[in-house]
């Protein structure tokens, strides 16, 4: 789990900025909103629409907006996509349209998207043997569990560890860290426990790296960063020089709803599927139980029906409540994936309560979209 242009006077509006909604300009009148914000490629900014002509209640999206103000939740920037078309976006202090993010762990799906893509070019299958691509990053005794493990396994994050291996322990530091990853115990059958790993989405880069000698940011650029026009990502990586792919993605806020749009239309992009619309089924689909992060099923406190946590978990993805899905990244970065609104919500935010943020959501912009 692992972040409208504000402006504070109405004289900034230009002729090129489109009021999103009458009411947003009357709760809001020293905010704008730019209609085309720079992201390093105009020609393929998402198109942009109003809230009206793409049947999304203006006064619920303004309500949103005051709402997550009055609670300080910490918000840096909200962009809301219908029917492919981007109908209001908002940031806020010194964010911006063409500032780069921290995706932390929403990181995570573009990792699998690469999958994904690998799999569909016949590179490798789900039901692949993790150790079968690092013979020599194995312990020296191998149990049946680890011999057991497959790529879908760190996909749905039930590589069969009973706690996550951490690199920053002091018995790691310094440690190569696939190394880490394979001497930690596997306790229990891979694909029967899940327990939420960073590391396990590591593998998956190096494995793409591994299958393709390239770097994840460099094998995903022709498949994805390219088609979708997204410029100027950077992906932090490993003192082995692999991209992290479980976090340290930077894109825009923009970009984060590109690829929210992508899953939306099942692959499908400028009428070209880039990816399998089975894939993306798979991927959004539950494969297993989930838990918020570092916790057990023994000690949980809340109903399944009040936590977007327990709703179950994909390749690399969350399903939420609302029979919808979501990348999600820690303090409160989210692409949201409405499938019966045709709606895509990119958030980047610097925050705690991720739950009460995605609460404002279903409060007041859920209902806004008839």
């Amino acid at each position: 789990m692992e972040n409208s242009v504000l402006s504070m006077n109405a004289i900034h509006f230009k002729k090129s900025i489109r009021i999103i909604g009458l009411c947003l300009a009357v709760c809001f009148p020293s905010y704008c909103l730019q209609a085309n914000p720079e992201n390093g490629n105009p020609a393929k900014a998402l198109p942009r629409s109003t809230p009206a002509a793409e049947k999304v209640n203006a006064q619920g999206v303004a309500n949103y907006l005051e709402a997550i103000q009055k609670s300080k939740q910490g918000i840096h920037s909200v962009m809301i996509v219908r029917n492919g078309k981007v109908v209001s976006e908002t940031w806020f202090g010194d964010n911006a349209p063409d500032k780069p993010h921290v995706l932390n762990s929403v990181s995570k799906t573009y990792t699998a998207t690469a999958i994904g893509f690998a799999v569909a070019e016949g590179k490798l299958k789900v039901t692949d043997k993790v150790m079968s691509f690092f013979p020599d990053k194995m312990p020296a005794t191998i149990n049946d569990n680890l011999k057991k493990l497959e790529i879908r396994h760190l996909l749905t994050m039930s590589s069969g560890h009973d706690v996550e291996p951490s690199r920053n322990s002091e018995a790691n530091k310094g440690k190569d860290w696939l190394t880490v990853f394979f001497s930690a115990p596997f306790e229990h059958t891979p694909g029967t426990e899940y327990v939420y790993n960073s590391l396990a989405t590591y593998v998956l880069s190096a494995i793409i790296q591994k299958i393709s000698g390239e770097k994840l940011i460099d094998y995903l650029t022709p498949r994805l960063f390219q088609p979708l026009g997204i410029q100027g990502a950077r992906w932090e990586e490993s003192p082995q020089g692999i991209n992290c792919g479980g976090w340290g993605l930077y894109v825009k806020t923009e970009d984060m709803a590109k690829l929210g749009l992508l899953l939306l239309q099942k692959g499908k992009w400028d009428g070209k599927q880039l990816i399998p619309a089975a894939w993306v089924k798979e991927a959004s689909t539950s494969h297993i139980a989930s838990l918020p992060s570092g916790t057990k099923r023994k000690d949980l406190k809340m109903k399944t029906e009040d936590s977007d946590w327990l709703q179950g978990y994909g390749y690399q993805m969350w399903r939420s409540r609302h029979n919808s899905y979501r990348a999600d990244g820690a303090g409160g970065q989210y692409i949201l994936v409405l499938p019966e609104k045709n709606v895509v919500i990119a958030i980047t935010a610097g925050l705690q309560d991720m739950q009460a943020e995605l609460n404002t959501v279903w409060e007041y912009l859920l209902p806004a979209f008839k």
